[in-house]
């Protein structure tokens, strides 16, 4: 009489299994080599900042968040203020700053990266009026002055542009915008010309 042995089939579930171990292996060496990558291409951008207690620093801004300066959203706003003095460091990545009165309302704790080294230069203009901020260390621009006007000619017709000067910038950092449309949201600057 032959022994019948039950479940004698040929188990498949260690191969499975090996592979399975095998591509979890490969994927976790694969995100592994990414990341390191990855890493090795942030570095190049990073920079590791200090700022000592007493020097000076600018700190950074930003335009009104969503306003738009007749389409153009701050293409020539300042991107720092200062310089201000460091009069604390706060961990490693952390300064206090010596803010002017006009800017009580400002937590005065700022991250390394709103924070840009001064360097003293003699003949480094700074503005006196600095741009009146809100709490949320942002501010709004608004037209000056008309500058100069000059008539741009495409194949059939003519567009007339006016260079505009800006608050808290000088004629350096004036913009050519559409005379259309400087007339249309502040035509009190066209009073000024006639």
């Amino acid at each position: 009489m032959a022994e019948f042995a039950y479940n004698n089939n040929y188990q498949a579930s260690p191969d499975v299994l090996r592979e399975a171990e095998e591509k979890v292996r490969l994927a976790r060496q694969r995100l592994i080599t990414a990341q390191s990558r990855q890493k090795s291409y942030a570095n190049k951008r990073r920079r590791d900042l200090e700022f000592a207690v007493g020097g000076c620093i600018f700190l950074k801004v930003s335009p009104m968040r969503g306003v738009k300066r007749f389409g153009v959203q701050g293409k020539l706003s300042p991107g720092y203020i200062g310089p201000y003095e460091v009069i604390e460091r706060i961990g490693a990545v952390a300064s206090r700053l010596a803010l002017p009165p006009k800017l009580a309302d400002v937590h005065n704790v700022f991250h390394v990266f709103n924070l840009r080294k001064y360097i003293h230069d003699p003949e480094h203009a700074l503005l006196y009026e600095p741009p009146e901020l809100q709490e949320d260390m942002s501010y709004e621009e608004f037209p000056v002055s008309i500058i100069a006007r000059e008539v741009r000619k495409l194949r059939n017709h003519e567009i007339p542009y006016v260079k505009v000067r800006w608050s808290n910038h000088d004629d350096r950092e004036a913009t050519w915008e559409l005379e259309d449309v400087m007339k249309e949201h502040h035509p009190h600057l066209f009073e000024e010309l006639s």
